[in-house]
């Protein structure tokens, strides 16, 4: 029998990169990453050198095209597989990652007169300039008693589509005006696929206010925040939402021309990057939280019953597998927190060192904080150099750390910052187990447990769990080719259901981590310390973070 394969195309932060996957046993047949030409634009709009605010992070669309154009015949080159075993494409997106698009789907950053607004541009996930929307959504929600907002934690957060549309509409009321729709980034690549406009029942729960049963928010709700947001839904956000794993359509003829596949093969509807590699673990039933470990993390994890659970992005009925409630939670700066320090923060000699020794900066930091035992370096850091996302969904905290003396050293720190991640990682473990939504093991994949074994350890010691990681260092895009092979359907190769899928083709990796009962019994004791320092910080108006923000911004 001729083997059948599908692609999963994974969208992250700074690259895109795409995975051949056999249907047969999950193997990664072949993979190409596509970096984008222009990264995160945060400083100024590519041409006109325009100049952003504080908090704006946008993404150029041609980027997303690129990854399509370059790397999906980049792996079928590699591999030697033939155009017609391949029955599906699965598409997966950081997220909030939207657009505004006029009637035929075109980006308005695209067309003439609008590209030196920066409200025309795509708005990357971390872009947290709608803080003030965000706000003022969440205010309005709970006096209204609207019954979406404990979904989502109790606040709203500016990563989210409607703050991010009610920007555009409060500081560019007339590309507000001229945007036919706004677009989720997976949903408008789903749209290049294959023609036509689809919506994702994931990043419209998770991200849009969406819920199966009751649908988005009333009109009234949207009037009440703003007369011009009335309609939004019903307008700008309309579209049929469809479950996941779904098929959005077929890949046009012209895309299939470009990227060198058959016309007419199954493109699934979109998905969110984390939420995609949840099966490709193999979890498929409650109790295990899957974490999605890089620039940031995503947290998610199952449950049979919709929960309250403080600081939570979101429950969505079918939102991750068929048949739970699934739900999120994330710490936006984990890896970004330790780039930022190895590229803006560490001493010269740490680098020269590091190049005597012939590896990389972070790996020389890991081995020497690897000596140090749990407290000994006296330190205790708050991991919020990009805010808040869980618990306490606050864009305007920032970081901290505690500690410092004249004799504390660079790998002291780098420690701390790791140990800080990891505690921010229990206390959302710590907010979803004690609002009955069980924890019981952890699952890791992404970048960082590929990397670096010092901080794996550390999660197992604090959280005192459990943790698998994935076989794969491409988890989402496997997870994306999954859902591909469901969308394609079993009577061309593909599969009947995403567990069928997860049962034939995840993989973990044979290692796990244990907790080290010792490192855990000092760890307790640091987490209090944490614990003790997030509630000061993080909780209430007058945190002295929000002071110092709302100086920097008068300045």
């Amino acid at each position: 029998m001729t083997k059948k394969y599908t692609i999963g195309v994974d969208y992250g932060t700074l690259s895109g990169r795409a995975v051949l996957v056999d249907l047969e046993d999950g193997t990664e047949v072949a993979d190409h990453v596509t970096p984008y030409a222009h990264g995160v634009i945060d400083e100024a709009l590519p041409g006109s050198g325009i100049k952003l605010e504080h908090d704006w992070a946008l993404q150029h669309p041609n980027d997303y095209v690129d990854v399509l154009r370059l790397s999906i015949p980049e792996i079928m080159k590699q591999s030697g597989v033939s155009p017609e075993q391949v029955i599906g494409i699965g598409i997966d997106f950081t997220a909030c990652t939207m657009l505004p698009v006029d009637a035929e789907g075109q980006p308005l950053c695209f067309i003439p007169g609008y590209e030196r607004n920066p409200h025309s541009w795509v708005k990357l996930w971390k872009h947290h300039a709608a803080q003030d929307e965000a706000n003022r959504i969440t205010a309005t929600a709970l006096t209204r008693r609207e019954a979406f907002l404990p979904r989502y934690g109790g606040k709203i957060s500016s990563e989210w589509m409607i703050a991010k549309a009610w920007q555009i509409g409060n500081e560019a009321p007339e590309l507000y005006d001229a945007a036919d729709r706004f677009m989720e980034a997976t949903d408008w690549v789903v749209f290049q696929l294959t023609g036509a406009f689809t919506r994702n029942s994931c990043t419209a729960g998770y991200k849009s206010m969406w819920h199966k049963q009751d649908g988005y928010p009333d009109n009234g709700f949207f009037a009440a925040l703003d007369p011009k947001l009335e309609a939004l839904t019903e307008t700008k956000l309309r579209g049929d939402i469809l479950p996941l794993g779904t098929r959005a359509g077929g890949l046009t003829p012209a895309m299939a021309e470009a990227i060198g596949l058959k016309p007419g093969i199954a493109v699934a509807v979109g998905n969110v990057d984390a939420h995609a590699a949840v099966p490709a673990v193999g979890v498929v039933t409650p109790g295990k939280l899957v974490m999605a470990m890089g620039t940031s993390i995503c947290h998610m994890v199952l449950g049979e019953e919709e929960k309250r659970v403080e600081g939570m992005c979101g429950v969505v009925e079918d939102g991750i597998i068929p048949g739970y409630f699934g739900y999120e939670a994330g710490q936006p700066a984990v890896g970004d927190m330790f780039e930022w320090y190895v590229e803006e923060a560490v001493p010269g000699y740490v680098k020269e060192a590091a190049e005597r020794e012939g590896t990389g900066v972070h790996q020389w930091l890991e081995k020497r904080a690897a000596a140090y035992k749990p407290g000994e370096n006296g330190l205790v850091a708050l991991d919020w150099w990009n805010g808040n996302r869980s618990v306490l969904v606050d864009t305007d905290l920032s970081g901290l750390i505690v500690g410092c003396t004249l004799q504390t050293k660079p790998e002291e720190i780098y420690r701390a910052l790791l140990e800080a991640t990891a505690y921010g990682t229990r206390s959302i473990i710590e907010a979803f187990h004690s609002n009955g939504v069980a924890v019981e093991e952890l699952y890791a994949c992404g970048g960082l447990p590929q990397k670096n074994r010092l901080l794996m350890q550390i999660y197992a010691d604090v959280t005192n769990r459990t943790i698998k990681v994935a076989a794969s260092k491409q988890t989402p895009a496997v997870g994306a080719a999954m859902f591909a092979a469901v969308a394609a359907g079993k009577e061309v190769g593909g599969c009947d259901s995403i567990v069928e899928a997860a049962q034939q083709m995840a993989r973990l990796r044979d290692e796990v981590y244990e907790p080290i009962p010792e490192h855990v019994a000092v760890y307790e004791r640091m987490y209090a310390i944490y614990s003790e320092l997030h509630d000061y910080f993080g909780r209430g108006e007058q945190s002295p973070m929000k002071k110092l923000k709302a100086i920097k911004q008068q300045s």
